[in-house]
C-alpha cells in the first residue's frame, strides 16, 4: 500500500544524493571548525538532528521541483475537491494523500523541537507559509497548484507537532540512562547507520 510513497522516496534520493553529500560534508567541517574555534561544546546527536533537518529540506525541495509529468492534471483551488476523487486505499490515495501528510510530518517535528514550544499556533503557521510558497512555485515553474496539497501539508505539520510533544512528554519519564548524552550519541549514529543502509540496499 505504501509502495508509492516509498517509490517516490527512492527516486528522490537516487537523484538527490551527491547534493546532500557534498553539502553535508561542506556544512559540517564549517559547523566543526565554528565549535572548535569558539570552544562550544559538541554534543553528537543535535548535530545529527541538524543534519537531518538540512537533508529534509534538500529532499523537500527535489520532491516539489521535480518536473514530472502533469498533463493528468490541472490547477485547483477549491478545497476537498481533488482530495475527495481518490478512491481510499488506492494506489494514487496513498501517493497524493497520504504521501502530501508524511511529506510534512518531519517538518512539524522538527520546527517545534527548534521552537521548543507548546502551542500549536507558530508551527501551524510556518508550515501554512511553507507549503503556499511551494504550491505557487509550482505554478511557477509549470507543475500545478492545489489548494488541497496545502490542506493536507498541514494536517502532516501538526501531526507532527503533537508526536514531538508526546515524544517530549513520555521522555521526562524514560530511565535517566536514557536521557544520558552519551546514550543519545550513540543511538543517533546507530539511527543514522540504519538510515544509510535503507538508502543504499
Amino acid at each position: 500500500m505504501l509502495e508509492p510513497i516509498t517509490n517516490t522516496l527512492h527516486g528522490v534520493i537516487n537523484i538527490t544524493w551527491p547534493m546532500v553529500l557534498i553539502s553535508c560534508v561542506v556544512i559540517a567541517s564549517l559547523r566543526i571548525s565554528y565549535l572548535i574555534k569558539n570552544k562550544k561544546k559538541f554534543v553528537i546527536y543535535k548535530e545529527l538532528l541538524s543534519l537531518a533537518f538540512l537533508i529534509y529540506i534538500m529532499c523537500l525541495f527535489q520532491v516539489v521541483t521535480f518536473q514530472d509529468d502533469v498533463s493528468w492534471s490541472s490547477n485547483n483551488f477549491i478545497p476537498f475537491k481533488e482530495i475527495l476523487r481518490y478512491n481510499m486505499g488506492s494506489r494514487l490515495f496513498f501517493k497524493n494523500v497520504v504521501g502530501n501528510m508524511v511529506m510534512f510530518l518531519p517538518y512539524g517535528f522538527f520546527v517545534s523541537y527548534y521552537l521548543d514550544d507548546k502551542k500549536l499556533l507558530v508551527p501551524f503557521i510556518l508550515t501554512a507559509i511553507t507549503s503556499i510558497s511551494i504550491e505557487t512555485v509550482q505554478l511557477v515553474i509549470g507543475r500545478v497548484f492545489d489548494v488541497d496539497d496545502i490542506i493536507l501539508n498541514m494536517l502532516g505539520g501538526t501531526i507532527g507537532f503533537y508526536i514531538y510533544h508526546i515524544v517530549d512528554m513520555f521522555g521526562d519519564k524514560f530511565p535517566k540512562v536514557l536521557k544520558n548524552e552519551w546514550f543519545l550519541n550513540i543511538l543517533s549514529i546507530l539511527l543514522l547507520g540504519v538510515v544509510i543502509l535503507v538508502v543504499l540496499f
